[in-house]
């Protein structure tokens, strides 16, 4: 079976499989496919990850949605088969381009819903110009809507990403906040302090933003291999991805706002200096072919996440760090 019947069969599952966890799967098989796997490999870990995993199938319609009404869903994942329907319905009328042109500034601030894997899913869908696909990560967007304090409450302070973490790290009320299973309930809880409630509109964005993004994310995971900063960096990928069909400065905001949620999940980390960051650029580190081989021989969905989305972002802006805390992720180096 090749990659577009993989991933149609990978379709007929549910974006999330119990207990609201996130379902990688076709998202991952088109990752090994960039990264050099083949049908077999494909195939296998179809088996191996829906056993694991659990997937299990989309739940049954409950009423059609429209134009008019398709905001109904928002945040309700009993209503996943009436979002796909509807929201591959208006790919399908308007293209990839204008689909997302009409509904992405609606979907933007509810991006941290089921942790940031719709807009996952959507860049892999855009990756491939896969109309179902965009299709589908629409629809799962829609029912996993998470909203977050709203923007535009005030005028932004800062351009600097690692600003806005360093200052979400001070706020008092994060400290007492428990320690979480899933990562969207942490974003959530994080989210409803009400100190939080400014810190999306501290960021100023403009065309240099995502490169800052990207850089600080690639900072944040090296300093801390942290499993929320993994994250962060898959994510200034898919909104790269995705901000190339259409450009949406609320999306890299509300993302920005999403990872900001999750600095208590991830230890309140201090981001290193740049001397600590160019020696770590400088360890003996393997070439990308043996990283990629690694990453696909691998059953974690994360490894394949990770070093797919590292390989990529060094080829937009050329940091070796990328290669370095990819081969680290899959156990290359320490």
């Amino acid at each position: 079976m090749g990659l577009d019947a993989l991933v149609a069969e990978a379709r007929q599952r549910s974006a999330e499989f119990p207990d609201v966890l996130a379902n990688h799967l076709p998202m991952i098989l088109v990752a090994l496919d960039r990264l050099g796997a083949g049908p077999e490999r494909e195939a296998a870990f179809f088996e191996t990850y829906e056993i694991d995993k659990g997937l299990v199938p989309v739940p049954a319609p409950v009423a059609a949605i429209d134009a008019g009404s398709w905001t109904s869903v928002l945040g309700d994942r009993r209503r996943e088969a009436d979002a796909r329907l509807f929201f591959t319905g208006e790919v399908t009328k308007r293209g990839i381009a204008g689909a997302l042109s009409t509904y992405l500034p609606r979907l933007a601030p509810g991006v941290a819903g089921s942790a940031l894997h719709p807009l996952m899913r959507l860049a892999y869908g855009v990756l491939r110009g896969d109309p179902a696909e965009v299709g589908t990560a629409l629809g799962y967007w829609a029912c996993c809507y998470l909203p977050l304090p709203p923007a535009g409450a005030s005028p932004p302070d800062t351009d600097d990403p690692g600003h806005v973490l360093a200052r979400v790290a001070a706020l008092p009320g994060l400290r007492a906040l428990p320690a979480y299973d899933h990562l969207w309930h942490a974003i959530r809880a994080a989210a409803a302090d009400p100190d939080f409630a400014p810190v999306v509109d501290w960021l100023r964005i403009d065309g240099a933003t995502p490169a800052r993004v990207a850089a600080t994310a690639l900072a944040l995971y090296a300093a801390t291999m942290d499993f929320a900063a993994l994250h962060a960096l898959t994510g200034a990928h898919w909104v790269r991805v995705v901000s190339r069909v259409c450009p949406d400065p609320m999306l890299l905001r509300c993302f920005w706002q999403s990872v900001a949620a999750l600095v208590p999940s991830i230890g309140f980390p201090t981001l290193p200096d740049p001397e600590w960051i160019d020696a770590m650029r400088r360890l003996p580190c393997p070439d990308w072919p043996l990283i990629k081989r690694t990453a696909v021989a691998s059953d974690d969905e994360h490894d394949i996440s990770l070093v797919f989305s590292a390989s990529e972002e060094e080829k937009a802006y050329g940091d070796p760090l990328y290669r370095v805390v990819a081969a680290r992720r899959v156990g290359l180096i320490a």
